[in-house]
């Protein structure tokens, strides 16, 4: 074991540099195996927390190509489990569906509420209180990082919670999808629908999005889909796309509509700082407030790279033998700079004061509430632009045109997206709006 443990250090070094490797992973060992987990201790919690997040799939892509088989993780610190622990509980009806493993720490008692998620947490608590009740399913949709994950996972652990008893499972699609294989290939399809559409009364799977394409994969969960909702269990699911924009049949995008549709958005400055200052209470860390604001500026669209970013000042910080502070935090960090998922695409006002521009409009025309042929159908370009070269949602993009609703920005681009299909002159102009957004 040991020697495969490092062969599979040895091409992470490779692949990821030789400062990565010395900073992340030179402290890590190697444990064994305990079921269909790697087990590796780590020198405390920041490390398991950034190598979940930055490089858990590299790990296990290699685990799986050095030992022949697919591996998850499990960390350990002083000899306590802090993350990917599987629950093996029991009940009357014998084990509980496979892929159990709710994070215990994903809860909502330490999910941030702000003016950007307030509404989705609202229902996922809704769904964690009365299962199947109100909203079913309940589709949650928003950008990476944004606390998808951390909602399904408070939902299952408030039902376990209150209801010690549930078979609730939380998967992502992909898994999803890979355990279907596994039981088409071992002739086991029968013992994975009675699992999926008999046993479990709670359905959580993340990242529905995967499954566009995977036409027997989506067959199925359609079916499992009927057969949960029909019988009265409560369904949930994630996705960074709106229902409608996902590559399925129309028969399942129609059927996560009969519940609740709920959208995350990037939190606002000061929820950034309230979820840093809450972590780094959690983990017992003195942040100071200007060192939480210098983070929570520079870093606007994403949750967990938040998170993350704090995570690395701390490991640097034991790892230099100084306290944190704002001077700290710029020399190890640098400037920031500004999120830097956020340098490449435009802004949804550059967008619109290129399109005004282009069509000799002012941006004032594009938000008013005149619908005059002069001014539809760059108002439906911007609306399209603003959607392709943004991480904007639907509602958010709407209230940038005025206050308008999420259907009518659905619309406008499903609209520019059939015309342009057919139309040489349209696609024209979009390139060259397109083009000048890059100048």
């Amino acid at each position: 074991m040991q020697t495969a443990w490092q062969n599979v250090l040895t091409a992470v070094e490779r692949a990821l540099g030789p400062q990565v490797f010395e900073t992340w992973f030179q402290k890590l060992e190697c444990r064994g195996v305990e079921g269909d987990f790697l087990v590796l201790s780590v020198p405390n919690r920041y490390y398991s927390d950034w190598i979940t997040d930055n490089y858990r799939g590299a790990i296990e892509d290699e685990v799986e190509r050095v030992m022949g088989r697919r591996l998850g993780l499990r960390f350990v610190a002083d000899a306590d489990a802090v993350s990917g622990s599987e629950d093996t509980s029991t009940d009357e009806g014998g084990e509980l569906p496979g892929h159990f493993r709710l994070s215990p720490s994903q809860t909502f008692e330490n999910f941030v509420v702000g003016s950007s998620n307030q509404f989705a947490q609202a229902a996922a608590l809704n769904v964690a209180e009365a299962p199947a009740r109100n909203y079913n399913p309940l589709f949650l949709f928003g950008g990476v990082g944004l606390g998808k994950t951390h909602l399904l996972n408070a939902i299952g652990n408030r039902i376990r919670q209150r209801q010690p008893r549930t078979r609730v499972v939380y998967l992502s699609a992909e898994e999803f999808m890979n355990e279907m294989i596994n039981s088409l290939r071992y002739e086991r399809m029968a013992e994975f629908r009675e699992k999926y559409r008999q046993r479990c009364e709670v359905l959580l799977v993340d990242d529905i999005q995967f499954l566009e394409g995977k036409r027997s994969t989506l067959e199925e969960f359609f079916h499992t889909f009927n057969a949960l909702h029909g019988a009265g269990r409560q369904i949930a699911v994630s996705s960074d796309k709106y229902p409608r924009e996902l590559g399925i049949e129309e028969r399942l995008r129609t059927r996560f509509e009969w519940g609740l549709v709920a959208d995350i958005q990037p939190p606002e400055l000061e929820t950034r700082v309230a979820i840093l200052k809450r972590k780094a209470d959690a983990e017992q860390v003195r942040l100071p407030d200007d060192v939480a604001i210098f983070i929570a500026s520079n870093v606007s669209s994403n949750v967990r790279k938040l998170e993350g970013t704090l995570t690395n000042l701390v490991a640097f910080s034991s790892f230099y033998g100084e306290p944190i502070s704002l001077a700290f935090a710029r020399r190890v960090l640098g400037d920031l700079g500004g999120d830097r998922s956020d340098e490449g695409p435009p802004s949804v006002e550059r967008i619109q004061e290129v399109v005004a521009r282009f069509f000799n409009l002012k941006v004032q025309d594009l938000k008013s509430g005149k619908r005059t042929k002069v001014l539809t159908l760059p108002r439906q370009i911007a609306m399209y632009l603003c959607r392709k070269h943004t991480r904007h949602s639907y509602p958010e993009i709407g209230s940038r045109f005025g206050g308008r609703d999420h259907s009518t920005v659905i619309h406008s681009v499903s609209k520019i997206e059939e015309a342009a299909a057919s139309d040489a002159d349209l696609r024209g102009r979009i390139e060259s709006l397109e083009r000048n957004l890059r100048s």
